[in-house]
């Protein structure tokens, strides 16, 4: 059996394998035009972010395994694949608690306004006329309200970890629905009480930019909105454009629409102080690169003996 990782710099660490399971391939990542080449006679495929489309899966007649190796899936046809018989598996759950501590970490910085004392105390303390240097208003996190967009168990576990430090938590209803189910608010209401906004929906065509100008409008002015689920959730320019403006107090993303951004990205711009960018790494914590590893390999040795987990497609 081969088996071909096409984008195994995407871990931090190096992928173990046993050639008891058959011939491996780690590439450390994997073009669009040498995606087929390199997948040429692979029974398994293991990608993060390389897309898996009908028109490749087409040259690839030897394919009967994807193996995502993330939660979200949605770089692989799923259609293409099952009229394939292409088995699809991911690693669901193994971010959990990174993410959900990385999203407490930003709500932190942000409300705490640790951005802008962290970047100016060393040239302007020294100037202070007092022992301490009042710049920015500092917002408590217990009593703040946290509108939590998807009720996955990253969203979940951001609620627990809220609550567990006094704060207020609701999750939304989807946006546009005319019943509001138990537990939920909507979405309206949501973005017009929430203190801070974290989104944790998978992206899809239905909900693409959900988060737009019209959207922002309806944020207090110092809410924050949190992205460490997809870019594509979100207007860019128009988040920049209520950042820049001061529309909403501030931003945390840990993720863009495009990956690696382009650098004309208008979120990469150097004059909004009130955002906090990290490159897509809330995931890869220690336990989470233990957990994700350990879940590609789950998912290999299952699929070779003919009892597939974590199936998708």
């Amino acid at each position: 059996m081969k088996i071909v990782m096409l984008d195994g710099d995407t871990l931090p660490v190096a992928l173990p394998v046993s050639e008891e399971e058959g011939e491996w391939q780690i590439r450390a990542q994997t073009a669009p035009d040498k995606i087929v080449a390199a997948l040429a006679g692979a029974t398994v495929a293991i990608t993060n972010k390389v897309p898996l489309r009908a028109e490749t899966l087409d040259q690839l007649p030897a394919l009967r395994f994807i193996c995502v190796a993330a939660t979200g899936y949605d770089c692989i046809d799923l259609d293409a694949c099952r009229a394939r018989n292409i088995v699809v598996s991911n690693v669901p759950g193994y971010s959990t608690r990174s993410v959900s501590e990385a999203v407490i970490a930003a709500i932190f910085v942000l409300r705490r306004q640790l951005l802008d004392y962290a970047s100016t105390t060393r040239t302007e303390w020294p100037q202070a006329e007092h022992f301490c240097l009042h710049r920015q208003l500092i917002q408590d996190i217990g009593g703040a309200v946290l509108g939590i967009v998807g009720r996955g168990e990253i969203g979940q576990a951001v609620g627990r970890l809220a609550e567990a430090l006094g704060m207020q938590v609701q999750f939304a209803e989807r946006k546009g629905s005319a019943q509001v189910r138990d537990g939920y608010v909507s979405f309206e209401q949501m973005l017009a009480t929430s203190d801070i906004i974290s989104l944790h929906c998978p992206l899809s065509d239905q909900i693409r930019q959900l988060i737009d100008r019209e959207a922002l409008s309806k944020m207090k002015p110092q809410a924050l909105l949190i992205n460490t689920a997809r870019g594509g959730l979100i207007h860019e320019a128009d988040l920049a454009a209520a950042l820049a403006q001061g529309k909403i107090s501030g931003a945390a993303l840990d993720v863009l629409s495009s990956e690696p951004p382009a650098v004309d990205n208008p979120l990469l711009q150097a004059s909004l102080p009130n955002l906090l960018l990290t490159p897509h790494i809330a995931w890869a914590s220690q336990s989470g690169v233990h957990n994700l590893v350990a879940g590609i390999r789950a998912n290999i040795a299952a699929f070779r003996h003919g009892k597939p987990v974590n199936v998708v497609s």
